[in-house]
């Protein structure tokens, strides 16, 4: 009976669905291409009145396995997507796109523009402004291979010195690729989104001929204007923006203090930290210390010698000084119940002392501080540093012995 049919149909559908994924899983991919095999025949030979139209899950399927097959070719892959252009008008410019990928990592630059030129030609009645965002990103990425081959066309000129700009014609060609690139870039950057190469490729575009206020303003929607996702990017490329613009220190600092704010633990840190710590401004060094304690709660930071360092002179500062303890208590009140777990075991200082030394000095000088000299960390990195007759170690050791009473004020 048409419902039985139906009922089976859709039970082996499922199940020869359930077995590509688990191919895909496994990287099985000719297992994988003869079930997909399976399931196209399948939807060809469906005899129900149950209309099926082609599925988004053979071109995406499809796509990948071709993509890593062994037995595969470029040649293959590239017959298979124009078939999938044809199947779905609505999926036409995102299968196209993803056509473009495939072409750039396999380095076909040449062919992957003139996709992007014949997907931004391509018009459908009503689906060509129902795919207004689709037909802006082609545009987008037009824009891109633009950018690509005017950063080719300066760095040759660049490199031919000043005999290199007398070639007019090829400044010219690099104009060109300029005004197509910078159209179509400034046109995606409006859309609220992430769009961190566009911006990225525009910002340099601009700074290339002068137009720093227009690359100024440019940065500033797009890491400020709240229509636009939260994005440290946005603040990175602020921030090393102003930087070759030789900006005020004030406007570095506010622009990696939002960046703190969102990722503590970004790279950055470090320079920030250190910009705060030079600062004359008692309130812009205490947070220069909750920059750097925050920065170290994190495992990517845990043998990072920058940081420690950073941390290690901010601490034997005010130890010396006696002044503003208060900063190291509260920032050591919420971590003492897990940073000696964390970062002062016995077992680390064995690790940090045969791989860096001077990373295990400078861990060894805050775990003094924070622990005391009783501190497992610090007591086996100075007697391994005594005994190996570093002068470093034994100045260390006579320090954390002697203010050693900062440990029983902060804890």
């Amino acid at each position: 009976s048409s419902n039985e049919h139906k009922l089976n149909f859709k039970k082996s559908k499922e199940a020869c669905l359930s077995f590509i994924q688990d191919a895909l899983l496994q990287k099985q991919w000719k297992r994988a291409a003869e079930f997909l095999t399976c399931y196209v025949e399948s939807l060809e030979k469906d005899y129900s009145r149950e209309h099926i139209g082609p599925s988004e899950m053979i071109w995406r399927i499809g796509s990948e396995i071709l993509w890593h097959h062994s037995q595969s070719s470029m040649k293959e892959f590239n017959c298979f997507i124009e078939q999938m252009k044809t199947l779905g008008v609505k999926r036409y410019l995102k299968v196209c796109l993803e056509h473009v990928f495939h072409l750039l990592c396999d380095g076909q630059i040449d062919e992957a523009y003139q996709n992007l030129s014949l997907a931004e030609s391509w018009r459908f009645g009503e689906q060509t402004a129902i795919q207004d965002k689709e037909m802006k990103l082609v545009q987008a990425y037009r824009g891109l291979l633009d950018y690509y081959s005017w950063s080719k066309q300066k760095n040759i000129l660049l490199e031919n010195g000043e005999d290199g700009f007398s070639d007019l014609a090829v400044e010219q060609e690099m104009h060109g690729y300029f005004r197509k690139a910078a159209v179509n870039l400034k046109e995606i950057i409006k859309i609220p989104g992430v769009w961190d190469i566009f911006v990225k490729c525009y910002v340099d575009l601009l700074e290339f001929y002068g137009d720093h206020n227009e690359a100024r303003q440019v940065l500033n929607e797009y890491a400020y204007n709240s229509k636009f996702p939260a994005n440290p990017n946005a603040h990175v490329y602020l921030y090393q923006f102003l930087k070759r613009q030789r900006e005020p220190k004030k406007s570095l600092i506010s622009a990696l203090k939002i960046l703190h704010d969102m990722v503590p633990s970004h790279e950055l840190m470090i320079e920030f930290n250190t910009m705060l710590q030079k600062s004359k401004k008692r309130k812009k060094r205490r947070l220069g210390l909750e920059v750097i304690f925050a920065a170290l709660d994190y495992a990517g930071w845990k043998e990072n010698a920058k940081a420690w360092s950073c941390l290690a002179r901010q601490v034997k500062q005010i130890v010396i000084s006696e002044k503003h303890l208060d900063w190291i208590k509260q920032e050591w009140s919420s971590r003492k119940d897990w940073w000696p777990a964390f970062h002062f075991s016995r077992y680390l200082a064995k690790r940090n002392w045969q791989e860096n030394k001077s990373l295990s000095y400078e861990k060894a000088l805050v775990a003094g501080i924070l622990l005391g000299k009783g501190c497992k960390y610090f007591k086996y990195v100075s007697h391994q540093g005594c005994k190996a007759q570093l002068k470093r170690f034994r100045v260390l050791k006579k320090f954390v012995n002697k203010h050693n009473p900062v440990y029983l004020r902060i804890s």
